[in-house]
């Protein structure tokens, strides 16, 4: 009897802990609780689930994170500035700070009337960036929200448009390839005029008579594990239950979610930094020789 009771004990304790665990790496919260306002506070306005940025003649504005992270999903619902939007940028993406930084962006950069948007991807390992991918969108992202979703994991970074996968970028450290997996990352959002390069190069400024400009987002959702300094960078890779995200159903894109991604960088993919043999003088990044999917 008393051995029963403290093997039940010891269960109790085991999923009390784990419980403890769960909730430590398991964030889940909408704008308010999660981020603020850094920069163009009188442009912006937050309250509960959503978040307006604004920008006019006089400034932009911006929000990050209070809490940086170490792998999981990072979910945001965005509807895009209408109408004539040339040179104008929403940005919403993960970072590091330093001159090494990590980072894995979503950029949409603002078109004239009637011209789609372009959706500007790239990731930033230890400082060096230079891995573009764009893409125009199969719908209209002004009329509605839709769902910006970037996935990380041990194995992979996914950037994903309503579900739908539009990129991968897989871990080849082993092969001398710098892979995000050291760093903790804020989540940042902002609208900015980028008028001297965003749309066509820079040839179509801004439009300010159609200001202010608003892009409007909601159920942002952060499900990733906090990072805590050095200690983080083996607890949120480590492979239990609790890190959801380590598991094997997230290692690799399923034959359905390929089949997607393939349709989308087959059908609107505009820029591959891998088929960029003229502005890498024939030194293509090594990751472009290694399977991504």
């Amino acid at each position: 009897m008393c051995v029963n009771m403290a093997n039940s004990d010891k269960m109790l304790v085991a999923l009390f802990l784990f419980a403890i665990a769960s909730s430590t790496i398991f964030v889940n919260a909408d704008f308010s609780k999660s981020m603020y306002i850094t920069w163009g506070a009188q442009h912006a306005i937050m309250q509960g689930d959503d978040l307006q940025l604004v920008l006019d003649q006089t400034s932009g504005s911006a929000a990050q994170t209070k809490k940086a992270f170490l792998f999981g999903t990072i979910e945001n619902r965005i509807k895009l500035v209408p109408g004539n939007s040339a040179g104008i940028v929403t940005a919403y993406y993960l970072s590091s700070t330093g001159s090494q930084h990590d980072e894995i962006d979503f950029e949409f950069l603002g078109n004239i009337s009637g011209q789609p948007y372009i959706v500007h991807t790239n990731i930033y390992t230890q400082g060096n960036g230079s891995r573009e991918q764009q893409f125009y969108l199969w719908f209209d992202p002004t009329a509605d929200f839709h769902n910006y979703t970037i996935h990380w994991n041990p194995t992979e970074v996914v950037w994903y448009v309503d579900s739908i996968p539009i990129r991968v970028f897989r871990n080849y450290e082993n092969e001398g390839i710098a892979y995000p997996n050291k760093q903790g990352m804020r989540v940042y959002t902002s609208l900015w005029n980028a008028d001297d390069w965003a749309t066509r190069g820079g040839l179509d400024k801004a439009n300010w008579s159609g200001a202010p400009f608003v892009a409007r987002m909601n159920h942002f959702r952060p499900r990733a594990c906090p990072w805590n300094g050095a200690v983080s960078i083996s607890q949120c890779a480590s492979n239990v239950p609790a890190n959801w995200w380590t598991s094997p159903t997230y290692k690799q894109l399923s034959y359905a979610k390929l089949g997607q991604m393939n349709w989308v960088r087959s059908n609107y993919m505009i820029y591959d930094y891998c088929k960029d043999i003229k502005r890498f003088n024939g030194q293509m990044p090594p990751e472009c020789f290694k399977a991504q999917f």
